[in-house]
């Protein structure tokens, strides 16, 4: 029995705004809930809505740059930054610059929709 696991094909996760979301290990990939990993490209202009999740979110910024709203300040990281963004806090995430922005994101526990609380 291997002692490892090499992720070839990630679980792309279908979206509707043009963000690319690949699941290396997680929920959707192999059923771990307790990790997620995923690499991610957010196109110029791209935004979601304020978010209060139940997971800590660990985020590397890999080329481009990404905007962080988080409670009522305002971050931006750009290639080579990280942060970590502990559960339970209100954040927003977006890429309101002319770029793509790619990134690794982390998440423990794993992401999944029951956890992320997204406002309408």
């Amino acid at each position: 029995m291997k002692k490892y696991t090499i992720q070839n094909s990630p679980f792309v996760v279908p979206t509707s705004d043009g963000k690319l979301i690949e699941e290396h290990f997680g929920n959707a990939t192999d059923g771990n809930s307790q990790i997620s990993i995923a690499h991610m490209v957010a196109p110029a202009g791209w935004s979601e809505p304020f978010q209060t999740p139940k997971f800590e979110e660990y985020t590397y910024i890999i080329r481009g740059q990404k905007q962080f709203v988080i409670e009522n300040e305002t971050i931006i990281l750009e290639a080579g930054q990280s942060i970590k963004i502990k559960k339970n806090t209100r954040v927003q995430y977006s890429n309101p610059f002319t770029e793509v922005c790619e990134y690794i994101s982390i998440c423990t526990p794993a992401f999944s929709m029951d956890l992320v609380n997204r406002e309408d």
